[in-house]
């Protein structure tokens, strides 16, 4: 209206309001309101005055992906029943005391490993004390075991009507934070071949490649619950070729990793070997690191297409990753024959020279368009086959559901 200005929102509300809408905020909110069903739903079903055993199984059945409720909601459930009836079978022979206690919790974990309960075994032997402290533990047993099962049921019904939110976001932002790191890195070698590059900052440029194996396990991790995320999730169409895409591209980003380890091993061994001279001829030098800053945003451009979710949007990054690819095999092929030249009047370290024209074609072909399109095809093929063969009933209840949904 004229007259009436706009409120003023203060910052930190903006921020709250950013975290709900992210996938760690959305899950807080969907345990919370699972937890709460669940013991709301206990106290009118049950006689007993503080049901809490269901509101907490609820909240561990809801995990952060639908595929890991239902492949954890079973064993879970499994976990707390079978301790349940290891406390009512002990606490009709033995009363509660220091050796019967050590006695029930040996128990529940040699049993929780017999019945397969995987990671929830520690969950028996809590169970299993729990109700054991209680006076009348068989009446509180049955009940224990009447709150699990109901906390189990909505913490499944929960998930399966609010899917789950996905994690792609994440994985792709983690995908992408590393390629940005491999591109720093590139840029940063590419400035060391001009001149005379010194050992110790040579080996320091190694050690920090070789750090990358620690990123690539995190961008793993990330990418991991991405996948689970969009495995059996109601709510995602193509999720598994989404789950493809994602994965062969950080597959492809872990092989240049690998090469950008090799490289810097190269580039370091050159500089103990020339300490007293520059790497290169200076018009190599410029060159190599025209080459450097192209191969950087080659990596970066495959890693934007890998991530980007719209189709007019992964033209443009296949454009760009397209170009980037053109205009460092071209400086590549001017290097080379530079290199030549230069090995031809000065034949000292040839092998290293070879080595790095090597590792730089080994780049540009892990990120060649037309190979990523076509292992792109058969990992596609390859899991829907799979996935047809080992779960033909499960995933066609999957699509009809998918379709009713939409």
């Amino acid at each position: 209206m004229p007259g009436v200005s706009a409120p003023v929102i203060k910052a930190p509300v903006i921020k709250l309001v950013q975290r709900t809408t992210e996938p760690a905020g959305v899950q807080t909110l969907r345990s919370t309101a699972a937890a709460v069903i669940a013991y709301s739903v206990a106290v009118w079903a049950l006689p007993e005055p503080a049901p809490l055993t269901a509101p907490l199984t609820a909240l561990l059945v809801v995990q952060v992906t639908l595929y890991a409720t239902l492949t954890t909601g079973i064993r879970r459930v499994n976990s707390v029943v079978v301790g349940v009836l290891i406390a009512i079978a002990f606490s009709s022979l033995v009363g509660l005391s220091w050796w019967s206690l050590g006695l029930t919790i040996f128990t529940s974990l040699l049993i929780g490993r017999l019945v397969r309960v995987n990671e929830f075994v520690p969950e028996v032997a809590i169970s299993a004390m729990l109700v054991l402290g209680v006076a009348q533990v068989a009446d509180t047993a049955w009940d224990r075991v009447w709150e699990t099962l109901i906390g189990a049921v909505v913490g499944l019904l929960f998930n399966l009507v609010f899917a789950p939110p996905v994690w792609v976001g994440s994985a792709g932002t983690a995908i992408g934070s590393l390629a940005t790191r491999m591109g720093t890195m590139l840029r940063s070698m590419g400035e060391e071949v001009v001149g005379n590059n010194p050992v110790p900052r040579a080996a320091a440029r190694l050690h920090e490649a070789r750090r990358l194996d620690h990123d690539i396990v995190e961008v793993d991790a990330s990418l991991r619950q991405a996948e689970e995320s969009l495995t059996l999730n109601p709510r995602v169409r193509q999720g598994l070729l989404y789950r493809v895409v994602l994965r062969t591209g950080l597959d492809t980003l872990e092989i240049c990793a690998v090469v950008l380890r090799v490289l810097s091993r190269t580039l370091t061994d050159l500089a103990k070997a020339r300490t007293e001279e520059t790497l290169f001829p200076a018009d190599v030098a410029d060159l190599l690191q025209e080459l450097f800053g192209q191969l950087a945003d080659a990596v970066e451009s495959f890693a934007e297409l890998v991530t980007t979710p719209l189709a007019a949007d992964g033209e443009a990054a296949e454009d760009r990753l397209a170009d980037a690819l053109a205009r460092s095999r071209a400086t590549r092929d001017r290097v080379a024959d530079l290199l030549l030249e230069d090995v031809q009047e000065h034949p000292r370290e040839w092998q290293l020279h070879g080595a790095l024209l090597a590792e730089i074609d080994r780049v540009l072909a892990e990120l060649d368009i037309d190979e990523r399109t076509k292992r792109l095809g058969e990992e596609l093929d390859r899991r829907s086959s799979e996935a047809h063969e080992r779960h033909p009933r499960l995933r066609g209840m999957v699509r009809r559901l998918s379709r009713t949904t939409t």
